[in-house]
């Protein structure tokens, strides 16, 4: 089964727009796992803009299922999961001012810093995972970090889909299928929606979670934040079952 992480960024950025504490980020946490969620992912960034820190030590002792704290590892984004200890820490490599993530880790170039930065996280019993590309030069550099996983980002999928999904995802097959060759385990993320996401759940094998916040967030105003959760699920229970 492939769990669905849910991405409460967006929730904050509501709130931040107008002051207050109107949409409760803490609330929408405790919802979300309620309605079927089976990860909670933030991403907080320098300026904090959405999630704040302040938001990721309220939330942790809710959490009762998967918690997934995202970010580039700077000295303070550091000090934040090892006191917090989430479940998995996923390692971007946005600049202070990215928008949003818009690019895997150069695994190569930052293999030294990735190397020690996934120690750390190993030996405070937090799960390491790399977000890079589609790409097995990446793959074998991140493998050599000591990951545990990595997470494929799949923006160019979702771009490629509507035009030619067979063509899409050929490469992300290619990047699961070599990443359980040489020992990671699998997540996904970006841009991932209710149009692509079966199709991606059931041509990717071994993928073990998927992370979702803009387009699932966007579709609860239309849709209700309990039933976009279960559709999301929905989409993911039809998927090619695994094979470990």
């Amino acid at each position: 089964m492939i769990r669905l992480s849910v991405n409460i960024n967006k929730i904050a950025t509501l709130r931040n727009a107008r002051g207050g504490n109107i949409p409760n980020v803490l609330e929408a946490a405790i919802n979300a796992q309620k309605y079927g969620a089976q990860g909670i992912t933030v991403h907080p960034r320098p300026d904090e803009r959405h999630i704040r820190y302040s938001d990721v030590y309220d939330i942790k002792p809710h959490i009762t299922t998967e918690f997934n704290i995202e970010g580039y590892p700077s000295d303070r984004f550091m000090q934040l999961v090892l006191d917090v200890k989430p479940h998995q820490v996923t390692l971007v490599p946005d600049p202070p001012d990215a928008i949003t993530s818009n690019a895997g880790w150069d695994t190569k170039k930052h293999k030294k810093f990735l190397t020690e930065i996934v120690q750390t996280l190993k030996a405070n019993g937090i799960r390491p995972s790399i977000f890079v590309d589609a790409d097995l030069e990446m793959i074998k550099h991140a493998a050599d970090t000591g990951t545990i996983r990595i997470e494929l980002y799949t923006e160019p999928y979702a771009k490629l889909f509507p035009i030619d999904k067979w063509k899409a995802v050929e490469p992300f097959v290619k990047a699961a299928e070599y990443a359980k060759k040489i020992g990671l385990e699998l997540n996904a993320g970006h841009d991932l929606n209710l149009q692509n996401l079966n199709f991606l759940a059931r041509q990717i094998p071994y993928l073990k979670e998927v992370s979702i916040g803009h387009a699932l967030i966007s579709d609860s105003i239309y849709l209700g934040f309990e039933n976009t959760i279960q559709l999301y699920r929905r989409q993911l229970e039809w998927n090619v079952p695994n094979v470990d």
